[in-house]
């Protein structure tokens, strides 16, 4: 089974050209979202958590999110602290969850932090989603009604297009959606090839 990493940054439409690999059959790992579900749900995360940021990091058993996002979004040394407690349990839980998909051709691990968060080392190959900016700043706003400024203030956090391509395996440049399309059928089709060692 071939594990491939999609990512690019916000506004790309990295999730898109996800949500086109499941409507082919293909199993999707999102990150972002069970980052979210393991920072609620596994113990030993939960009890990490409570150590390095308090015990108001739960409120009545929930995950406190304005709470933690207060403590480490303006704080970078507290941001890499909470990173350094979550990436590992999200990779550990990725691991997991491909060997239950060990049948599969190939599986799909959506991340926008893939190379900071240290996943790359995670999958087989990587494909960039990239977009012009003036597109990505279209299509955010669109989305979530953010200023330009602050979408770029985003952007500037994330490794830019350039470098995503250069260390990519493969990238699509999402500007149409008929396009898009296409070119996540011809990945399927070369990812399915590939697997079955042809």
């Amino acid at each position: 089974m071939i594990r491939v990493g999609v990512t690019g940054g916000i506004g790309s439409g990295k999730s898109t050209v996800c949500r086109l690999f499941a409507e082919r059959g293909v199993p999707v790992y999102d990150s972002d979202s069970e980052a979210k579900r393991l920072m609620a749900e596994d113990e030993r995360l939960r009890a990490a958590l409570v150590a390095a940021f308090g015990a108001e990091t739960f409120a009545g058993g929930v995950l406190n999110r304005r709470y933690l996002a207060e403590r480490v979004f303006r704080d970078r040394e507290r941001l890499g602290q909470l990173e350094a407690l979550v990436h590992p349990c999200v990779k550990r839980d990725f691991e997991r969850w491909a060997a239950e998909h060990g049948a599969e051709p190939y599986v799909v691990l959506e991340s926008a932090i893939l190379y900071e968060s240290g996943m790359d080392a995670a999958v087989d190959c990587v494909v960039a989603v990239v977009a012009p900016e003036e597109l990505r700043l279209v299509r955010v706003n669109a989305r979530d009604g953010a200023s330009a400024e602050e979408i770029r203030r985003r952007m500037a956090a994330q490794l830019s297009d350039e470098a995503l391509s250069a260390r990519a395996d493969y990238t699509i440049v999402n500007i149409h959606r008929e396009d898009l399309a296409a070119d996540v059928a011809e990945c399927d089709r070369r990812f399915r090839y590939e697997a079955a060692g042809d």
